[in-house]
């Protein structure tokens, strides 16, 4: 699928840009060019270490911000594919620099949108956000507007061969300012805090998520939001799979947290189908139906009412599932404190 193709990552120097880059290089070795578009220096350098141009020749490093509109599109010549993984995703930081947010997640967006259809790039997908879906904080509001443009791009394309779309999923297992790592280190002093001791989230893996934007990328007509269907995790049995001999203190819910998250709203279950593995919300404009889809995919509608929630999940993972996961894909040493 991208073996002679030129592929840019946005926030590529991130924990889901490092899963991307590794799984890409795996296993397209024809890859004509990989793209690796932020813009930190130094997160960059030390990218390069273990993936350097040297190695992968396909590789670039390109230094850049989704903010700045020229930049991208001299980053975008010759592009043929585009993964947006690029945002400000911190919830309490975003309700005290709200226009912090929106420059980069809904400005960028659209800086982004403009860029590959001036460049004529041929598949862009989005990474969104569980908290895009009834948003209460401001990150989630930034990429629900995000989401928005990028499905919307479907129309500014015209009749070009040109597909934006979006996968939408939750927390993702050990990455950066996440709660395992949180937890992890807390851990060494005794005392986790919790929030509320009825918290729940949604669970993903890097790879998981990575595989959903290979999937999207190789299977989307344009328009679409993705959402996997994936296990859900209480905090409280986080905390006991990481620190098991630790006090839980309660420490009340931060600015603009939400109980439970959402992925899927019961007023988007009208617009909703059922793909097996993952969901798909098809656009607000008519131009996908469900007979439409049906002839692209095997699909069904979901139930009248549906809505899909972390603390209404039909799967949950266990405290030992938790332990055996972070072995697997976050600290392989790990041992419970």
């Amino acid at each position: 699928m991208l073996n002679n193709k030129s592929v840019l990552i946005t926030g590529g120097t991130g924990s889901f840009g490092k899963a991307f880059v590794r799984h890409v290089l795996a296993t397209y070795p024809d890859i004509k060019r990989l793209v690796i578009f932020s813009r930190d220096e130094l997160k960059q350098f030390e990218m390069s270490q273990e993936f350097s141009p040297q190695k992968y020749p396909a590789i670039r490093y390109f230094l850049g911000d989704v903010r700045d509109p020229n930049r991208l599109r001299r980053a975008l010549r010759g592009i043929d594919t585009v993964v947006h993984a690029a945002a400000l995703k911190q919830v309490p930081a975003a309700e005290y620099n709200p226009m912090e947010f929106i420059h980069t997640n809904i400005m960028g967006a659209e800086n982004l949108v403009e860029a590959c259809i001036d460049n004529g790039v041929k598949r862009v997908v989005a990474l969104s956000t569980d908290k895009a879906a009834a948003p209460i904080n401001l990150y989630g509001a930034t990429k629900l507007c995000s989401d928005k443009l990028i499905v919307a791009a479907n129309s500014y394309a015209g009749s070009s061969d040109q597909r934006f779309s979006v996968v939408r999923y939750g927390n993702v297992m050990g990455s950066r300012g996440s709660v395992i790592p949180f937890f992890m280190e807390k851990a060494k002093d005794g005392v986790l805090p919790i929030t509320d001791p009825e918290m729940t989230r949604f669970s993903i893996t890097l790879q998981e998520g990575v595989d959903m934007v290979m999937w999207a990328l190789e299977n989307a007509l344009g328009g679409e939001i993705f959402v996997p269907k994936i296990a859900s995790y209480r905090i409280t049995d986080v905390a006991e799979a990481i620190g098991p001999n630790c006090q839980q203190k309660i420490v009340g819910i931060r600015p603009g947290e939400k109980l439970h998250e959402e992925m899927i709203t019961e007023s988007d279950s009208l617009a909703t189908l059922d793909l097996g593995r993952y969901y798909v919300i098809l656009p607000a404009d008519g131009r996908l139906t469900l007979e439409r889809y049906s002839q692209h995919l095997p699909v069904k509608p979901v139930p009248p009412g549906f809505a899909y929630n972390s603390g209404k999940n039909e799967q949950f993972l266990s405290v030992q599932e938790i332990r055996d996961l972070i072995k697997l894909h976050v600290a392989p040493d790990f041992e419970p404190r």
